[in-house]
């Protein structure tokens, strides 16, 4: 399945759980009233519906914000935004404040600098597994 049909899918069931009818009149009225940019056509919400293209982000905003749903979830499913929040989980979970810290100054430093500090990590992490060291 194309991220367009499965976003037209998520669409579709937004619509429906929010209480109304997925199709591209209800759609282009509701948007409409909304957004205040440039209306939408007929023809513009219809490929939505259809899974032809992907609204434009501002317009996912809109969307999101009618439908009562995250936009992150409308775009790209309920499934990918949960693994992205537990992924988070982990890594916050399993780092100390001195590692935090550690990582802040890290990411202060300028592009370049934070390269070499990469290479530096990247060649002792690799000479660890070449020795077979756990700890």
């Amino acid at each position: 399945m194309s991220d367009e049909s499965a976003f037209a899918d998520r669409l579709a069931n937004a619509m429906r759980a929010a209480g109304y009818e997925p199709r591209p009149a209800v759609l282009e009225r509701e948007f409409n009233l909304r957004f205040w940019g440039k209306p939408v056509t007929l023809q513009g919400v219809r490929r939505w519906l259809r899974g032809e293209t992907l609204p434009q982000q501002e317009k996912l905003e809109v969307l999101a914000a009618w439908l009562n749903v995250e936009p992150q979830e409308l775009r790209y499913g309920k499934r990918a935004v949960n693994r992205i929040r537990e992924a988070k989980g982990r890594w916050k979970s399993t780092i100390s404040a001195e590692e935090r810290q550690v990582l802040e100054k890290y990411l202060a430093l300028p592009v370049a600098e934070r390269k070499v500090v990469a290479q530096v990590i990247d060649a002792f992490y690799r000479a660890r597994q070449s020795t077979g060291d756990e700890e």
